[in-house]
């Protein structure tokens, strides 16, 4: 994982804060908040792209605490990382053959 300085993670964690806001409020299926779907689309795939390179938990404990999607979006990241490091370890020919198949 890279190192970030506290204006890099500060600035990581307002955007991360902008785009699980607008996926909390769209999730709560607000009246006040027109849902549009390539924003939304957009606004979890940049929590997730923050969330790859940032430990989330240790960065960001306030965001996880207040926001359901950013705390769904760290879990799955920690899941994912989960699988990955299992098929690494415990399937190796499952991966040689994954990767065979999708070069």
């Amino acid at each position: 994982m890279p190192y970030f300085t506290p204006t890099q993670l500060a600035s990581l964690q307002a955007t991360a804060t902008t785009a699980a806001g607008y996926l909390d409020v769209c999730d709560s299926s607000s009246r006040y908040v027109r849902l549009d779907p390539a924003h939304y689309r957009t606004c979890g795939e940049l929590l997730a792209r923050i969330f790859y390179v940032v430990d989330a938990r240790q960065a960001f404990p306030t965001l996880l605490r207040h926001s359901p999607a950013a705390r769904e979006m760290a879990e799955s990241m920690e899941i994912s990382r989960h699988i990955a490091v299992s098929r690494l370890v415990y399937y190796p020919e499952l991966t040689a053959l994954i990767y065979r198949i999708t070069e």
